[in-house]
């Protein structure tokens, strides 16, 4: 879950943030009503990247760098480790600190929780203040990935794939380098 990378490629537009988010929370089509436009294009976005992001070389030679053992869970892998990349050197993307970006953001979804569904509005907590401030460090994607383990209904080696990071870590890092550039055109095209 790349948390992180949504809401910054969301940019500035606090709907649009805020349906970035909801992406993986929301299920099925969006019709017109169904939520504000922006917080639908949001939810939209949040779509078009993850497809887009599916798509990417870069993201792709990221999944084939990791061990096979990690199966169809190398993809989710990825997007914790390019979360780890953004927010260890956040000040070369973003002029605001972390710190204040990540409460920013909370304060946005904390604004429309109303209309956030029920998990994503449950989860809030954790997400700003253990997740989000936790990625700079790859301690800090070993436990969120620890964590996705253990709500998973059947055994799954996450919970070992910090190590990934750690092996990988320059190899990754490059391919971030190129992604993140790629990603923030494509969403520039899709706005």
């Amino acid at each position: 879950m790349n948390f992180l990378a949504h809401l910054y490629l969301a940019g500035d537009d606090p709907e649009l943030l805020v349906g970035g988010l909801m992406g993986d929370f929301v299920k099925g089509r969006l019709t017109a009503g169904r939520f504000p436009e922006g917080i639908n294009l949001g939810i939209a976005l949040h779509r078009h990247i993850d497809s887009a992001a599916g798509r990417s070389n870069d993201f792709l030679a990221s999944k084939h760098r990791l061990d096979v053992r990690f199966g169809l869970y190398r993809g989710v892998l990825v997007d914790l480790f390019y979360d780890h990349f953004l927010a260890k050197e956040w000040e070369k993307f973003h002029p605001a600190p972390l710190a204040t970006f990540i409460a920013q953001c909370h304060s946005q979804l904390l604004d429309r929780v109303e209309i956030l569904p029920p998990r994503l509005a449950g989860f809030l907590p954790a997400i700003f203040t253990e997740l989000l401030p936790s990625y700079q460090e790859p301690v800090g994607i070993e436990r969120a990935l620890q964590r996705m383990a253990a709500r998973l209904s059947r055994p799954s080696p996450l919970a070992e794939g910090g190590g990934e990071l750690v092996r990988h870590y320059q190899a990754l890092q490059a391919d971030f380098h190129r992604f993140l550039p790629a990603m923030t055109a494509e969403v520039g095209r899709f706005l």
